[in-house]
């Protein structure tokens, strides 16, 4: 039995998930809120009574080290024993792994510190990240602990597509590139993409929209980033939830001269007060489109702006592939918003892409196909499964076939 715990640590929050990997079986998971503040909860879905009820339990988680604690004990009291099925390794989700990092790489002191520096690429993931690992090798010691990083997908990315535009030299001395994110995702989603439609991996052009409270957007090239929309940062590309995607940058310096904006103000703005919160009122695509029907314009709008830099990706994308098999639609909004994906994929029949209606309304979840019969471009609805993969690849550092 090969049963690995995934972790995936906010800096509030821990979310976790046991697989037992032959078969891919997910034997617990859970998730621990609000650590560091008044009012923590954790919920946990096992083995034991109801394994189809969550289990919770509600206690002050003053750091990651006590949250550790409270799911070991969660673990103890709803299932499954980690006694009886303990992981052979722990696999972390860490977002930024910068120039350095290209693989799934083994926990050591020094990786750490790596992590913590490249921290300054991504300062609200990285630091959230490394604590995880450090209160997780507390509580798991006798286990190998591995690494996978959001970047590591994009690292095929060719050198026009991964350079900007600006003083070389400042460039390389500050790190400025494309690194992309949400690779863990699009490789996951492009893999069962291929298996879905019994078509080899290698042979398929495929373009995939990431659309979550972050939204992201890859071409893929026979299971290769090619292109994807997300930089230096995260905040470029797609709208998403609250943040704009791409603006030209000028707007920065015009708000700096003109409202005297520093810079924590301007970052704010575009990461927490853009996308279709600064467009709507609203970060959650459900309630835009439920303002939109209800008559509010601004989240009509917003609905159009969203669909619109989209279709501009997929258009753009389609040119780098130099043809399209594949759109894959993924994550919270991807997976469950038909009204977005009709919107995306109006209009661009003589693109060879042609939708079914009655197909992407239908509702229910699952891996699926929504593209009508005879369309030259296969457009999936798939489901992605995160977890799962930074399980394989670190089950596939610790212990290879």
């Amino acid at each position: 039995m090969s049963v690995v715990l995934v972790i995936n640590s906010g800096s509030s929050s821990i979310k976790y998930r046991l697989l037992e990997m032959d078969g891919e079986h997910t034997l617990a998971a859970g998730l621990i809120e609000r650590i560091g503040a008044s009012g923590s909860v954790l919920t946990h879905r096992g083995e034991s009574r109801d394994s189809d009820q969550e289990q919770s339990i509600e206690r002050d988680v003053p750091d990651h080290s006590e949250g550790f604690a409270l799911m070991l004990e969660a673990f103890g009291r709803f299932g499954p024993s980690l006694e009886s099925k303990p992981p052979v390794a722990v696999g972390h989700r860490v977002v930024h792994g910068g120039q350095r990092f290209f693989e799934p790489t083994l926990v050591t002191e020094a990786v750490k510190r790596d992590i913590e520096e490249l921290g300054e690429l991504a300062p609200l993931h990285n630091a959230a990240n490394l604590q995880g690992i450090v209160a997780a090798e507390n509580a798991f010691p006798d286990v190998p602990h591995v690494v996978v990083f959001d970047t590591a997908f994009h690292r095929t990315l060719p050198p026009e597509a991964y350079s900007y535009a600006i003083d070389a030299t400042v460039a390389a001395r500050h790190r400025i590139r494309r690194y992309g994110f949400h690779g863990t995702s699009h490789k996951y989603v492009s893999e069962a993409a291929a298996a879905f439609l019994g078509r080899p991996l290698e042979q398929l052009r495929q373009i995939v929209f990431h659309l979550g409270n972050g939204a992201s957007a890859c071409a893929v090239s026979g299971g290769r980033s090619v292109e994807t929309s997300m930089g230096l940062t995260p905040l470029e590309g797609l709208v998403m939830g609250t943040r704009s995607g791409d603006l030209d940058p000028a707007i920065v310096f015009h708000l700096h001269r003109r409202l005297g904006a520093g810079f924590d103000e301007l970052d704010e703005l575009l990461n927490r007060r853009s996308g279709l919160l600064g467009l709507s009122g609203h970060a959650d695509m459900r309630d835009v489109q439920s303002a939109a029907d209800a008559g509010h314009a601004a989240s009509a709008l917003a609905l159009q702006v969203y669909a619109h830099r989209i279709r501009s990706y997929l258009g753009a994308y389609l040119v780098h592939l130099g043809g399209l098999d594949v759109v894959c639609f993924t994550a919270g909004v991807g997976e469950h918003a038909a009204r977005v994906r009709e919107l995306a994929m109006a209009g661009l029949e003589h693109l060879g892409i042609v939708l079914d209606r009655e197909r992407n309304a239908l509702p229910g979840g699952g891996l699926r196909r929504i593209s009508a019969e005879g369309s030259a471009v296969e457009v999936l609805v798939v489901p992605t499964d995160e977890e799962v993969e930074i399980a394989r690849q670190t089950l596939g550092l610790v212990a290879p076939a």
